[in-house]
């Protein structure tokens, strides 16, 4: 079992930038990908990036390209989502999770197997 706890979060104007943190405990993430997703109220939980446990491939959903990077410290156990340039669309709550041996990158929140209980992040116009 591992347990992961985002931080990070908070509120930010827009064209502001955030940094989220998630840390895993429990066992090593080292071998798994990683995956950030947000969920706005009233709305489904959305992929927004993912990252390959050596961190040599991520991927992103279009409407973050250019303004998030996700990365990863192995050594501190540790995922990373930079934002910049946000926007009020981008206010959400946002969960790291551990994907699944053999998802290769997956958008979908099947494609992950443990969940962070989340951290808001709220974008003012």
């Amino acid at each position: 079992q591992v347990q992961l706890v985002e931080s990070g979060g908070g509120l930010v104007q827009a064209g502001g930038s955030l940094r989220l943190s998630c840390a895993a405990s429990g066992r090593t993430i080292s071998n798994y990908g990683m995956g950030w997703f947000r969920q706005a109220p009233g709305k489904e939980r959305e992929f927004v990036a993912a990252i390959s446990w050596s961190g040599s491939t991520t991927n992103y959903r279009d409407s973050v390209k250019g303004r998030f990077t996700i990365s990863r410290d192995n050594a501190k156990n540790t995922v990373y989502l930079q934002m910049n340039s946000l926007k009020p669309e981008d206010t959400a709550v946002y969960y790291c999770a551990v994907e699944r041996l053999g998802a290769g990158l997956g958008t979908t929140r099947y494609d992950y197997a443990y969940w962070g209980q989340g951290t808001q992040v709220t974008v003012s116009s």
